[in-house]
């Protein structure tokens, strides 16, 4: 019996999640204060996605990685089994102008490409053990989470 874990709605909750949500909190109330309101909403996405891709068993290898010099940022690193997974996060208020994902446009996917390659590169990944996901959140209540694989660069793992 665990004695330091929460139940919310007769639903379990271990320390370890309850100890996540608590920092994700914390860190969101500083963000909300000290960056603008786009990008603290960015932020709060990004910790949401990073908890759905660990409760889909994905194994967090970095998150905002930006290569030395570069002008590419590649929000998570990840593997998913023996494949190394790139994902970018959009989050949005609502969908009012579609799914967030709709903003990586070619320019922002090259960019990602970069700096996945760096990554790759220094980490000693074959690229054909690559693949490039997108996880769009809109937070309408409950969020919403649309998490596609291999959404761009052809060249990636099967």
């Amino acid at each position: 019996m665990a004695t330091a874990s929460s139940q919310r709605n007769g639903v379990f909750v271990s320390p370890k999640r309850l100890i996540w949500k608590l920092t994700d909190v914390a860190r969101q109330f500083r963000q909300a204060h000290t960056l603008n309101p786009d990008a603290a909403i960015g932020k709060k996405g990004e910790d949401l996605a990073h908890r759905y891709l660990q409760s889909a068993g994905f194994k967090i290898l970095a998150r905002n990685y930006r290569p030395a010099g570069g002008d590419a940022e590649v929000d998570i690193v990840a593997r998913d089994g023996n494949t190394t997974v790139f994902v970018e996060v959009k989050a949005r208020r609502s969908d009012q102008f579609g799914l967030p994902d709709r903003a990586i446009g070619d320019d922002k996917q090259k960019r990602i490409f970069r700096a996945a390659r760096r990554y790759a590169s220094r980490a000693g990944i074959d690229w054909s053990q690559v693949r490039f996901d997108t996880v769009s959140i809109v937070f309408s209540s409950p969020p919403s989470i649309v998490h596609q694989q291999d959404a761009f660069f052809e060249g990636r793992a099967n």
